[in-house]
């Protein structure tokens, strides 16, 4: 690595979300994303590794030990989900009234998640694949002498692909165009391969 690295990170910023559609073509699994759309507002994030430590004890001693690798999972608080998300991810249906309409019998569909934080030399961005979440909560308060907006939580369950692919960062050494187009498109890891290669595979993921 040659760039800056940070020493320290802050300030969730810049939520965008992407829907994403899974296809199996004679057993053979692609991921397609839509153009990820910005969902302003957000207040925190908290997602916890998942995945349990296995231990093989042989001759005395933990003799092999693994971590599993399941994703992550939290909560991600927003001031407010826009409508979209709730027709796009969250299944409700919009009447030809402009009521949105949520129904038991539909299901939530997966998406990317993108944010990023801020770092002392540069921010941090993050997109997270497959990811599910939970419909919020309903509340509020009743207005007193000072007005206290209320906040509106997502639960996120961040699972691995079936290619095992569970999230990507940038870091110091990210290429200009791959970081300033984070949020045109879902990124999708290139492989490590000669220069040349990898340049031409930058430009395609560019657009």
């Amino acid at each position: 690595m040659t760039g800056a690295e940070n020493k320290v990170k802050y300030n969730i910023k810049n939520v965008h979300v992407a829907k994403q559609t899974e296809k199996t073509t004679e057993g053979a699994t692609t991921y397609t994303y839509d153009t990820p759309k910005s969902i302003p507002g957000a207040v925190s994030i908290s997602l916890d590794a998942q995945g349990e430590i296995s231990k093989f004890y042989a001759d005395g001693i933990a003799y092999y030990v693994t971590s599993a690798n399941n994703g992550y999972e939290g909560d991600l608080e927003m001031a407010l989900i826009p409508s979209w998300f709730r027709v796009e991810i969250l299944n409700e249906e919009q009447d030809k009234n402009g009521v949105l309409a949520e129904n038991a019998n539909k299901t939530t569909n997966p998406f990317a998640l993108l944010f990023e934080f801020d770092g002392d030399v540069k921010a941090i961005r993050r997109c997270l694949y497959n990811c599910t979440c939970t419909r919020p909560s309903i509340a509020s308060e009743t207005k007193e002498e000072t007005v206290d907006p209320g906040t509106e939580t997502l639960t996120i369950t961040n699972s691995p692909r079936k290619d095992g692919l569970v999230k990507v960062q940038t870091g110091p050494d990210t290429a200009d165009g791959t970081y300033t187009g984070w949020y045109n498109k879902v990124y999708e890891p290139v492989a490590v391969t000669s220069e040349a290669a990898q340049t031409a595979e930058i430009k395609k993921q560019e657009g």
